[in-house]
Order: C-alpha cells, then structure tokens, then sequence
C-alpha cells in the first residue's frame, strides 16, 4: 500500500549527514510517509547507511549518474507512488512534531515551504552561515522568514508539493542552481499556491567552511541571473543589493585611503556594526555576533560578485546559461 507522503532525499558523498537525517526521521510523531534516497552518482556512497533503516523506516535507495539535486527530486517523484512528495536537502535534521504539522495542513495543500533554524549541536561556524542566510540584513529574510520582504518561495531544502503540480509542472528543471526558485515560480504560473507553514522548520547545517560557503552563494549570484534571463518578472530591487555592496566596497576603500577620507566607510562600518549586535542578540553568543559579520561579508560579496558575472555575461555579452565550480558543485 503506498504512503500517503514520501519524503525524497538526494544525496552526493555524504553518508555521515544522511545517517543523521535518517536518525531524526525514525520518531516522527506521524508514521504515514515512505523515505526514498536518491544517490546522485556518489563515489561516497549511501547504501550501507540506507541498510542500517530498513526495520526502522519504509525506505528505498536508488543510485544514478551524476545530473544535480533537481533531477534526483524528479528521479524520486519518478519512483515513488504517493501524492504527496516532501522534499529535504541530505544536509537537514527533522524534528520530531515536523510530519505531525504537516498533515495537519495536507488536505487541499498543493505546494508549501518551510525556514530553517540551528540546532544546538551546530557550530559557531554554523550558526554564522545560517545567520547570513537568513538574516534581515543580508538576504531580506527572503528564506522562509515571516518579515520577508519579497513573495515567499519554497526552497528546495525544505519544500513539498502535490503529485498532481507535478505532473502539470514537469518538476524541476535541469538548473544547477535556483531550480527550486525557477519551479516555484513556475507553480504560481500555473495558478497553483504556495504557503509557508512555519511549524514545518528544519535544522540546516548549510557549508561548513567560508570556502565552500563562498562557492554556493557566487552561484547563487549567478543564479539569480540565470533566473532573470527565464522569469524577468523574479528580479527585484532586493538582488541588486549584494552587487551594489560590492562595488560600494571597491570604490570607497581605495578612495577612503589614496584621499585620507575614511568617513566614506562609515556607511560600511555602521552596517556591519548592526549585523554584529543583530547577530550578538540573536545567538546570545558575542563569538557568533563576530563570525556572523564575516559571515554575511562573504555572503554579500560571494552573491555580489556571482551577480555581477552573470549580469556581464548573460545580459551584456548574451551567453548561455552557465554557473561555475561545477566540479565542486555540492561542495
């Protein structure tokens, strides 16, 4: 008999972080849910973790060549018989009450999102990428925050929808990045409703280096255009943000020290100072306020720069849809 939801989980070479999801799905207060993982051409692969679960969860492994996180989701919905597909990034824990909230919402539901918050167990790293993440002060809150200033969109980390915007939908596209964006649009085009359900919250964990956390939001930055390029209408005011911070930064501080006019940094100091006491207060821990504005510096700049190619490249030059560190892609 198939489950009324199946929660679908791609994964690339990381068992340990898998194991952990799997670990926070197995006392779900609602049982009513199959699990399927998709391993996306792993050289790590995930098979011995998806073993050690089969007493405790109705979970299927499927290993494919390598396509990208979007195409894993559409290879899940593929081989599962619900209508109703949840899906997680293989980075996220779940806490216990998550499908209980859920069902709660279910009927007539066709497409819904949740945020993401730290859970204790994090880092101080962690928890300063999440808060660059999510933040006011560097993203809008555009990710899942009630006080977002842009329309909500599901993200892919945390997300669902009905068999039925599926079929209509085709799924995710084959986008390396802003896949889950492009669908949710694509959702409301076809007059289909998204709704964000904050009791529906996961524990991210996001990159766990300022390297690898570079590399997601430069493409992101570039997503972002590849995103204009399909749906004009998904650009705001709100995107420029990041591109105009860095351009702020490299005319102000070469300017600041050739003129010895340093009062030009001082829009910069007094944001940062914000971001730092913002951080401070939410995490109750000066150490993370400290590493939040370093955080949200590569956030800023990471995305800004990203924006700023795809912006040359793409609306400038005219090229093709492109995104960057493609062998380090889920790194």
């Amino acid at each position: 008999m198939a489950s009324d939801i199946s929660i679908i989980i791609p994964v690339y070479n990381r068992p340990a972080e898998l194991q952990e999801l799997l670990d926070s799905l197995v006392p779900q207060t609602e049982n009513a849910f199959d699990v399927i993982v998709v391993d996306d051409g792993s050289t790590e692969k995930s098979d011995k973790v998806v073993e050690t679960f089969q007493d405790q969860l109705s979970i299927k492994y499927f290993y494919k060549e390598n396509s990208g996180p979007g195409q894993s989701r559409n290879y899940g919905c593929e081989k599962s018989q619900a209508n109703f597909f949840v899906f997680f990034d293989s980075d996220c824990i779940i806490p216990h009450g998550y499908l209980t909230h859920l069902k709660a919402e279910i009927n007539g539901l066709q497409a819904y999102g949740g945020p993401d918050r730290e859970h204790p167990s994090f880092t101080n790293l962690q928890k300063a990428i999440s808060y660059a993440m999510t933040s006011l002060f560097t993203t809008g809150g555009i990710r899942g925050n009630k006080r977002s200033v842009e329309k909500f969109h599901p993200r892919s980390f945390n997300m669902g929808f009905s068999r039925e915007v599926y079929e209509k939908t085709g799924g995710f596209a084959a986008l390396r990045f802003g896949e889950d964006i492009d669908l949710s649009i694509r959702i409301v085009g076809h007059g289909f409703k998204t709704l964000l359900i904050p009791e529906c919250f996961v524990y991210h964990k996001r990159r766990t280096d300022f390297k690898k956390f570079f590399k997601q939001v430069f493409n992101s930055g570039i997503a972002r255009i590849n995103l204009y390029k399909r749906h004009p209408q998904s650009l705001k005011l709100l995107h420029f943000f990041p591109a105009a911070f860095v351009v702020y930064q490299v005319l102000s501080i070469p300017h600041a020290i050739y003129h010895q006019q340093f009062w030009v940094l001082w829009p910069t100091v007094i944001y940062l100072l914000c971001v730092l006491v913002d951080a401070t207060k939410r995490a109750k821990n000066p150490w993370i306020g400290i590493l939040s504005v370093w955080a949200s510096l590569v956030q800023l700049c990471g995305y800004g720069l990203g924006f700023i190619k795809g912006f040359v490249k793409r609306i400038i030059l005219k090229q093709s849809e492109f995104h960057d560190f493609d062998k380090t892609f889920y790194d």
